[in-house]
């Protein structure tokens, strides 16, 4: 038997949905549109293997597109923090 690992990454996988960094201009129009503050959106870790593959920094706002069965895609949006 071998020991070696298979190692599957996360973002390829057919069921992770797209996750995107928000340039910052269309962060502030998200922010504006939905009348709230960056650290009031749902928080991503920076260690979070859906992102593993984007350059984000603490402070970038995420888009996340998912497929929904009801209403063709769903949007969110969630902020980076450490941790």
């Amino acid at each position: 038997m071998s020991s070696e690992k298979k190692v599957i990454k996360i973002t390829n996988h057919i069921y992770q949905p797209k996750h995107e960094i928000l340039p910052k201009d269309e962060a502030q129009q998200i922010l504006i549109k939905y009348n709230t503050r960056p650290s009031q959106l749902p928080y991503i870790m920076i260690s979070d293997k859906g992102i593993e593959d984007l350059d984000v920094r603490p402070g970038d706002v995420i888009k996340i597109t998912r497929k929904s069965p009801t209403a063709g895609e769903s949007v969110y949006y969630r902020y980076v923090v450490e941790g």
